[in-house]
């Protein structure tokens, strides 16, 4: 495999993911610029097949289905389509290496946190792969992938590595001749479907704390952007986890993803992708078995600018918490509401910040903005810009396509947008940046809190009262003060109201993958 001169790239490293490394999600020395090799040049994908009892496999049908590079809009190869039969032969494996006596059962919760360490490893070694991969076949700009997800994919599995052995129950003084204590077990089989903006953490966050637990997993990555999982089906071997362990299922939504959803032998679905689905997998959970269900789902996040606030900082806080991955991020502070007496400079501000943007192949230096993933996603957030403009917004820049391939955007900013617009109401998932007015703390708390979404909000402002007040008042899963995107494995993540059930990441994240058990046992005489 070949790299670009290193040197060469890194006098072009990516200052959008420099500020976010050392501001947001500080995972380096803070004086000194993060080490970016260059992406691979002659990339080779390997594997293309399910992965179902650590063995590779074609589809049952037999179809495949083509993955396509959104940079460029040509296909980078095919892959097997899994359908309902090869959920059930997965499944099937998931099951068995679930049972009592197993292999994987018996083994110490100890050493299943030096498989996740082990796999770590791999991952590190193979962080310039996957990195490259990443952006290839979603878009990402390399640095991004590079720097954030596999930094961050390594560290959540080390965090859950860290779990594995300190899952707990407790004692409990229960009155009578008893000696009571609870035990967390694991749930046993989880399906779990990924989306495609972020498809290598969302493989982590998912099979980590589940497979820290005890539980055995089948996965199905999103069919717009599964080659780095199915990358990850041969480390998952090379790093000694028992076959059945973990099964890797593409293919599509209605077919594959519908297949784990209703599956009678699956005893938990965990899902991140949109509200609609998301609703549609917890009737189907309902309809079935009644499995265990957890929904990272969607959002339409409230950002806060008071006129108090660090105005450099906050613009370009909002600016990233926007585009950051062309907009494709569930938790993107997609309503910025800004105090009506800087409202006019921080529009100003942030649309000479939006036209600094510079579009292209998200491989090469330079470039801090990259395709959206596919061609629906590319017609759907233009005709949002189109609502835009017709209901009345004022478009400040961008508002259109770019270049002539691929599916790239210009950065757009609209001003003079009001609550009743689409564009502020729907989830747009693109690099499309609203800026609206407030007065009064109340009135802003109100319309911020105006929406079915509740995953994340933000509050800028140098007024400690104010800041908890908000902290308090904003109805969504993580509130930011000062900052946005600040996350970490430590720290648990999920929405509330129609942006999910449950939560990733944190205790909280593990103990979604465990049930509780209460054990009786009766005794001649207790004492204390």
């Amino acid at each position: 495999m070949e790299v670009m001169e290193e040197e060469k790239w890194s006098e072009c490293q990516n200052d959008n993911v420099y500020y976010m490394v050392n501001r947001i999600n500080c995972t380096c020395d803070s004086t000194e610029k993060p080490s970016l090799p260059a992406p691979l040049t002659d990339l080779k994908i390997k594997y293309t097949k399910l992965f179902i009892n650590n063995e590779w496999h074609d589809s049952v049908s037999g179809k495949k289905f083509p993955v396509i590079n959104p940079a460029t809009g040509e296909k980078i190869c095919d892959v097997e389509e899994g359908d309902k039969e090869d959920v059930d032969k997965a499944v099937e494996a998931a099951r068995k290496a679930f049972e009592l006596g197993s292999r994987w059962r018996t083994m110490d919760a100890s050493e299943r946190g030096r498989l996740l360490n082990k796999l770590a490893d791999l991952i590190e070694r193979e962080r310039l792969l996957l990195a490259t991969m990443e952006s290839i076949n979603g878009g990402k700009l390399f640095a991004n992938s590079y720097l954030m997800d596999l930094g961050g994919c390594i560290n959540t599995l080390r965090y859950c590595a860290g779990w594995a052995d300190k899952v707990q129950g407790q004692t409990i003084p229960m009155d009578g001749n008893y000696f009571t204590f609870t035990r967390r077990e694991p749930i046993g089989v989880c399906g779990q479907i990924i989306p495609w903006n972020f498809p290598l953490v969302m493989f982590i966050w998912k099979i980590a704390p589940a497979l820290a637990c005890g539980n055995t997993v089948v996965i199905k990555p999103a069919e717009q952007t599964p080659l780095t999982a199915l990358h990850m089906s041969a480390l998952i071997k090379e790093a000694g986890f028992p076959p059945g362990v973990v099964n890797i299922v593409p293919g599509y939504g209605p077919t594959a993803g519908a297949a784990i959803a209703n599956h009678m032998d699956i005893d938990k679905v965990a899902f991140t992708g949109s509200t609609e689905v998301g609703k549609k997998i917890k009737e189907a959970a309902g309809k079935s078995n009644l499995k265990r269900v957890s929904l990272e789902l969607g959002g339409k996040s409230p950002n806060i600018i008071f006129a108090d606030a660090d105005l450099d900082s906050a613009v370009e806080f909002a600016h990233i918490g926007l585009f950051y991955h062309q907009g494709q991020c569930c938790i993107a502070g997609s309503r910025i509401f800004v105090e009506e007496p800087i409202y006019e400079e921080f529009v100003r501000r942030s649309v000479a910040r939006a036209k600094k943007n510079v579009l292209g192949n998200p491989l090469s230096p330079g470039i801090n903005q990259g395709p959206q993933v596919d061609k629906e996603q590319y017609d759907r957030i233009l005709e949002l810009i189109e609502s835009g403009k017709k209901e009345g917004a004022k478009l400040e820049c961008g508002g259109g396509p770019w270049g002539d391939k691929g599916f790239f955007i210009q950065p757009t900013v609209f001003s003079d947008v009001s609550d009743d617009m689409r564009i502020a109401k729907e989830e747009i998932f693109g690099p499309v940046q609203q800026i609206m007015k407030f007065k009064t703390i109340d009135e802003v708390i109100k319309r911020a809190n105006n929406t079915h979404y509740g995953l994340a909000a933000a509050v800028f402002t140098k007024d400690i009262d104010k800041a908890l007040t908000f902290t308090t008042a904003l109805q969504a899963g993580v509130v930011w003060v000062n900052c946005y995107s600040a996350m970490s494995a430590q720290c648990p993540f999920g929405g509330f109201k129609m942006s999910g059930n449950g939560r990733e990441l944190g205790e909280e994240g593990i103990h979604e993958y465990t049930e509780m058990k209460t054990v009786v046992i009766r005794i001649p005489q207790k004492n204390s």
